[in-house]
């Protein structure tokens, strides 16, 4: 047995203490501490942030403890009991990473929890302390870790059967919201901490009939006996990872609907997206997982082909439940799949790298963008989901009326993650091949390991759905009075941030006019024919012109004033709009409602 204390240390000086405790220590022991945290696929080193470390005997004498690689601490003692003491700096906000302030604490297993080598399947202890500071009086502990013994605040004992468990079961521990609520038999809890005037009780409801409509998905029982989302409420933020039987995000205040509030806007689709995103992940990902990652090596890249399959997938059936659980109406969704596709063909990079190569590749592109990602790669969120979409919809094509993604997802659920096998590398398009035929082998080796964008229009017109491309919007001409005359929009072939001197470019897009004109990533735009820009005025400033004019361009490249010739272009259709057309045959009909398959 193994036993861990952790420790509120200082708030002020943002410390977490931790003990790791061995009553039965040889005489050297290596503690390491991962790099990495499942889920999120960078080599994230969280020894960094540790401050200092210690080690004492039996006897409350110091042990000697010297660190021999970039994670590992070697403790030079005397055999029998054990404890090495870690200092730990946290101050990463972040659903990846472990944060101490006046306000609260929060905790990845990553970010503290050593492990004794060769122990990494015993059994542990995890004693969190009540904090003595006065300003921590009122917080309590919410996690799905299993309780041993704990007062009524959530401080005391929890256990898990091994290091893998004691890793996925993140801590939130402040003075927090708690929304309790029961989803096809099962437990769900809601957490919120940070400040918001949110209408709780309306988002645990619509939390419930996503959470139900995926449980049906897969199939009863769920594979947990509880469920907790974690949110963490700011001005500005968003993000989500996903563990075993919970989840942890971070959320915009303007995100929550508040008490009153009719509808569900853009923004609160939003939150119930991600919600649903990491939801999914409960069976795709945390069970249904790569070979690759049984067991998971969390001191080093754990490279798989399959990210595509595993994010992809749940990025399209993100949305697709909201609609199924009646959270939003088919247009409404259809206004989002639109949006997300967009996200896609607005990429160049999707012409130069592959899904295969996307997904293998993560941990040293993805998940360190640089100025010209966008021009260099694709990631296997966005073109898996647009993938996984148009495998779906040809599936359902076929005439064996049962075939779907759905069936497939199910199916993969059965042989894979219900009984603990991992998914082998050519594992998911095997199993395509065998419902599907042989002939599919083409479209992963086009999609996946080719280049090609599935051609989505004419399948979308086999389920009574015209998609339409553009440039985003059409700019009337300022005598114009309808939309016959209008002209196009014009681009200027760049990304930019926008900062209080102008706009910085971030990526010039390969193929645009700012890489005509020479102009760099990392310039200041300044001033656009002799007019000063910014991210509001650079649309007013362009419809003075016409595709081919020619325009100054004045900026700053590091401290030199530049200036540039740009000609303009008519901005490329990458936009896209779906919209249920009107004209739909009865079997393009019937086909759509299956697959939305909307509540009424």
């Amino acid at each position: 047995m193994i036993s861990y204390v952790v420790r509120v240390a200082d708030v002020r000086r943002h410390y977490f203490e931790v003990d790791c405790r061995l009553d039965d220590a040889g005489p050297i022991v290596d503690f390491t501490m991962p790099s990495w945290i499942p889920g999120s696929y960078l080599l994230r080193e969280y020894a960094r942030h540790v401050v200092a470390a210690s080690a004492y005997d039996q006897n409350d004498a110091a042990v000697l403890v010297e660190k021999i690689n970039k994670n590992t601490w070697r403790c030079h003692g005397r055999g029998g009991a054990l404890i090495f003491r870690l200092c730990v700096f946290a101050l990463d906000e972040s659903v990846r990473g472990a944060f101490v302030d006046s306000r609260r604490a929060y905790f990845n297993g990553p970010c503290l929890f050593v492990v004794p080598n060769g122990r990494e399947s015993e059994s542990a202890r995890v004693t969190i302390e009540a904090p003595t500071d006065p300003v921590c009086a009122t917080w309590r502990v919410a996690t799905t870790l299993p309780v041993l013994e704990t007062d009524e605040r959530g401080f005391g004992i929890y256990t898990s059967q091994g290091h893998d468990e004691l890793l996925d079961h993140p801590f939130e521990i402040s003075n927090f919201e708690q929304i309790n609520f029961d989803v096809r038999g099962v437990p769900h809890s809601l957490v919120v901490s940070g400040r918001h005037d949110a209408d709780l009780d309306r988002v645990a409801t619509d939390l419930r009939q996503v959470c139900a409509t995926q449980i049906e998905f897969f199939g009863e029982p769920a594979p947990f006996s509880h469920y907790m989302f974690l949110c963490l409420v700011v001005g500005n933020g968003y993000g989500g990872l996903e563990h075993r039987t919970c989840s942890s995000l971070i959320i915009s205040r303007s995100d929550l609907p508040v008490v009153g509030e009719l509808g569900t806007p853009k923004s609160y689709q939003k939150f119930l997206s991600l919600a649903s995103h990491e939801y999914f992940h409960t069976w795709h990902i945390k069970r249904i997982k790569p070979a690759k990652f049984m067991p998971y090596e969390l001191s080093r890249r754990n490279h798989t082909r399959l990210l595509w399959v595993f994010e992809g997938i749940t990025s399209y059936y993100q949305d697709l439940f909201l609609v199924r659980s009646g959270r939003i109406d088919s247009n409404a969704y259809l206004r989002r799949l639109g949006t997300a596709l967009s996200r896609v063909f607005q990429v160049p990079g999707r012409h130069l790298q592959t899904l295969d190569e996307s997904s293998f590749n993560a941990w040293d592109v993805l998940y360190k963008p640089e100025s010209n990602s966008p021009n260099s790669s694709i990631s296997y969120y966005s073109k898996g989901a647009l993938v996984a979409l148009a495998l779906d919809l040809k599936l359902r094509l076929r005439e064996d009326c049962h075939l779907s993604l759905d069936f497939i997802m199910q199916q993969l659920w059965r042989r894979f993650g219900s009984v603990g096998v991992g998914v082998p590398e050519d594992g998911f398009e095997a199993l395509v091949c065998e419902f599907a035929g042989e002939e599919f082998r083409a479209f992963f080796d086009a999609t996946i390991r080719g280049l090609e964008d599935p051609a989505l229009g004419p399948l979308f017109q086999q389920f009574g759905i015209s998609m339409q491309m553009d440039s985003d919007a059409e700019r009337p001409s300022a005598d114009a009075e309808d939309k016959s005359t209008a002209r196009p929009r014009l681009w200027l072939g760049l990304n930019w941030r926008e900062v209080p001197e102008g706009l910085q470019c971030t990526t010039v897009l390969n193929g645009g006019p700012a890489e005509a004109a020479g102009i760099n990533s990392g310039d200041l735009v300044l001033a656009i024919d002799r007019l000063r820009v910014s991210g509001t005025s650079i649309e007013s400033i362009l419809e003075r012109y016409a595709a081919g004019d020619t325009v100054p361009v004045a900026l700053f490249r590091q401290d030199e004033l530049l200036e540039c010739e740009l000609t303009l272009e008519r901005a490329p259709a990458t936009t896209c709009r779906l919209v249920i057309a009107d004209d739909s045959e009865p079997a393009a009909i019937e086909r759509r409602q299956a697959w939305i398959n909307e509540l009424s």
